[in-house]
């Protein structure tokens, strides 16, 4: 499973993403592949996908639903992320797999990033979207400060404290960056990584 990590204090969130995949062929064969798993869907929003390479499509038809919507709260974008989400997933599972039980590779989860204009004492907020096999497909709980998929406690634990601190956020990203090359230097991920910030000014890819 590719890593995602996200980390909120008062003023952003910062986020970073391993961008690789697997999926099957016709065969069953296994092939590897790269996906952007960061996607901006909003001026304030955006989405990790964590699991299968189809989560990206599901995303992206979000986006596009977000748009014809003109949502932009992250509070708002939520409701309407677990619902429209659900409905993608079955709509792929029933495309993908003709029996069940679900094959571990097609599962898929989410996380979501954003602003909301309705607290101003926590303008920020994260979001976790998970799979199940009773319906509704999609269910979600809010994230408190820092988080990984797969976990990473000694990190999280690390950025936790940072985010209770309200470090700076160039600190927590730094300490992000440094946390997925210490993974990758260990042979437990191979990049490449995408990095991206939400302030008040709204999502900023930090990618070269």
């Amino acid at each position: 499973m590719s890593q995602i990590i996200v980390a909120q204090n008062v003023d952003g969130i910062v986020m970073a993403c391993e961008n690789r995949a697997i999926q099957l062929d016709e065969k069953g064969t296994e092939i590897s592949l790269q996906i952007n798993r960061l996607l901006p869907l909003t001026p304030h929003c955006a989405l990790l996908i964590s699991g299968s390479a189809e989560g990206r499509d599901m995303g992206s038809a979000l986006k596009n639903f977000l748009l014809g919507e003109k949502l932009n709260d992250v509070q708002e974008v939520y409701g309407t992320a677990v619902a429209y989400l659900s409905t993608e997933y079955e709509r792929f599972m029933r495309k993908k797999c003709e029996l069940l039980p679900i094959d571990p590779i097609h599962q898929v989860s989410f996380i979501l990033a954003g602003k909301t204009e309705k607290d101003q004492n926590m303008p920020f907020r994260l979001y976790y979207l998970w799979t199940k096999k009773k319906l509704p497909q999609i269910d979600g709980d809010e994230i408190s400060h820092a988080f990984s998929q797969p976990r990473r406690m000694g990190l999280e634990f690390q950025l936790n404290k940072m985010c209770k601190e309200n470090a700076p956020l160039k600190e927590i990203l730094k300490k992000m960056t440094d946390g997925m090359e210490h993974l990758k230097n260990k042979g437990e991920v191979t990049g490449p990584f995408s990095f991206g910030m939400i302030t008040r000014e709204g999502y900023q890819s930090l990618n070269p």
